[in-house]
């Protein structure tokens, strides 16, 4: 019975009880009648009304409980089955990073407070959000930006310069009306200077005042000023149209150069040949990594004394007791680990993985049990072959060959918090919030120790729901929480809402095709005239 209904029939009943109240007081006048009888009836009438005031509100709460269902926004429930696949309600956001009406354009070389040097720091990742940065502090300090210059002197010894990895002719022609970007200081204010480029290093995670108070000055008498080191040196926090243009660099501006674009979308199709969607695993669990976590992972006293050794590289690294570190999830998931939630998550034994990795610690055994649980186990090395040989000197070349298919990946699933792991993230949420699984390795620890005491469906259950939060749903994070690369809250938009057409999809369990998605997953081979064109056509 409709609420409508339910609510005429109930004002109907009341309407009778009180006219009937009226001839049963007439009637009382005329003739006596016992007090207990009176109360009896009293309580009778008082029952009767209760009775269906009472189902009246149930109802209402019924219809309320459906009509938030079939909101726009999407709460996450723990109970509530999930398409391990694809979030049903990501078609209800898409990026946008646009520069606003009132955002200036950029200032040409002569009007510019001077040249902007950066040396970035890190793996390729982690220069990625120096070079992102970058860009905004060029924009805070009304700099021109010289290429920046990539790190050569870090674990990985990648001697690879920008232009090796990003197409610098895109690079400074899509940031033209954002930030003036030149490929080197012109010689003749090189000559006037007649010593090095003056240098200096921020704090880390530095407001924009900091760099109009500090910065500016030194930048205005000098004329060609040069931050070293430059990781993480920018606040996370920031007016939203630097946030806009942080997003318009790491998502648009910085793509990766032919070669690696056309390499990488080229596995991609390899792996769509084999099986119409696959995950991918970013697997983080190099010898350095797991000795500077300071985590144990089970190989005895030969794994704690080489992990030792490694850890000696770092002298200021504070001692650290394994078994908290890992109560506070602060342990990266070992292979075994990731397939076992993988599993229990529900994706099948036939489920095809892309594993972008680096050495593995304790090499093929490490890997055995989560090729046991997952056969169909590819590698860059595996799908590539003789091809890779090229690219395999460089380190960095071969994270961006791994970038472009985790990206292009289905789900994408990582051990670790890592810089790659929260760049991948930002990009899928922008790109059409696609399915992207990091571990609660907090709760999802002690679940790992207590497994052999359970039975898999209560192990798979509980998983389930360690894992409800992060799981990649666009609602996951409240605004302004969270890295923001990781999470670029503005610079993603809700659709404009209609409500009848979301609630026939969400009955459906069909959303309709997402134009974000799309542009995400060919945006690598717009530009990629080198693939053939039967390879495009399958792709589309």
């Amino acid at each position: 019975m409709g609420v409508a209904k339910v609510w005429r029939y109930s004002c109907g009943v009341l309407a009778n009880t009180q006219k009937q109240h009226f001839f049963f007081s007439c009637w009382l006048w005329r003739r006596p009648i016992s007090c207990t009888k009176v109360c009896g009836f009293m309580l009778f009438a008082l029952g009767l009304i209760s009775l269906f005031t009472g189902y009246v509100a149930s109802n209402l709460e019924l219809y309320s409980q459906r009509l938030a269902k079939g909101a726009w926004f999407y709460k996450q429930d723990g109970d509530a089955p999930i398409d391990i696949w694809k979030s049903r309600y990501s078609t209800s956001y898409y990026g946008c990073s646009e520069r606003g009406p009132r955002f200036a354009s950029a200032v040409n070389v002569r009007s510019s407070n001077g040249y902007l040097l950066i040396a970035t720091s890190g793996g390729l990742n982690q220069q990625r959000t120096g070079i992102t940065d970058a860009v905004v502090v060029a924009r805070i300090l009304n700099a021109t930006l010289v290429v920046p210059e990539l790190d050569h002197h870090s674990f990985w010894k990648d001697d690879s310069d920008f232009f090796d990895i990003f197409d610098v002719k895109w690079f400074i022609s899509y940031l033209a009306k954002d930030v003036t970007v030149v490929k080197r200081v012109p010689e003749k204010v090189m000559r006037l200077m007649g010593k090095p480029p003056y240098t200096m290093r921020v704090p880390r995670k530095s407001e924009p005042e900091y760099y109009l108070d500090q910065v500016l000055p030194v930048l205005l008498k000098r004329r060609v000023l040069q931050l070293t080191k430059f990781d993480f040196r920018l606040a996370n926090d920031l007016d939203e149209e630097l946030q806009k243009l942080r997003c318009r660099v790491n998502y648009h501006a910085l793509r990766f150069t032919k070669p690696i674009r056309n390499f990488g979308q080229k596995l991609v199709v390899r792996m769509r040949k084999m099986a119409r969607r696959f995950v991918a695993v970013h697997l983080r669990f190099e010898p350095d990594m797991l000795a500077f976590s300071g985590c144990y992972y089970g190989g005895g006293d030969k794994e704690r004394y080489e992990l030792a050794e490694i850890r000696k590289r770092w002298a200021t690294l504070p001692e650290l007791i394994p078994d908290e570190e890992r109560t506070r999830g602060r342990c990266p998931l070992t292979p075994h680990e990731v397939g076992l939630m993988l599993r229990a998550l529900g994706f099948k034994n036939d489920t095809y993985l892309y594993v972008a990795s680096g050495e593995v610690y304790g090499g093929e055994k490490t890997l055995q049990p989560l090729k046991e649980l997952f056969p169909n186990f590819y590698t860059k090395e595996i799908v590539a072959g003789d091809e890779l040989k090229p690219f395999l000197p460089y380190s960095s070349r071969l994270a961006a060959i791994d970038y472009v298919v985790c990206d292009e990946s289905d789900v994408f699933v990582t051990n670790n918090n890592g810089n790659m792991a929260k760049i991948l993230a930002g990009s899928r949420r922008y790109m059409g919030h696609k399915r992207t699984i990091r571990p609660n390795a907090k709760r999802l620890s002690a679940l790992f120790q207590a497994r052999n005491k359970m039975d898999w469906d209560t192990f798979s259950r509980k998983v389930k729901s360690c894992q409800s939060g992060f799981m990649g749903e666009p609602e996951e994070v409240r605004l302004g929480r969270g890295e923001f690369h990781e999470y670029p809250s503005s610079c993603i938009c809700k659709t404009p809402f209609n409500h009848s057409n979301f609630t026939e999809k969400y009955n459906n369990h069909t959303p309709s095709a997402n134009p974000s998605l799309l542009d995400s997953r060919y945006r690598y081979i717009r530009n990629s005239s080198d693939l053939d064109d039967k390879i495009l056509q399958k792709l589309y």
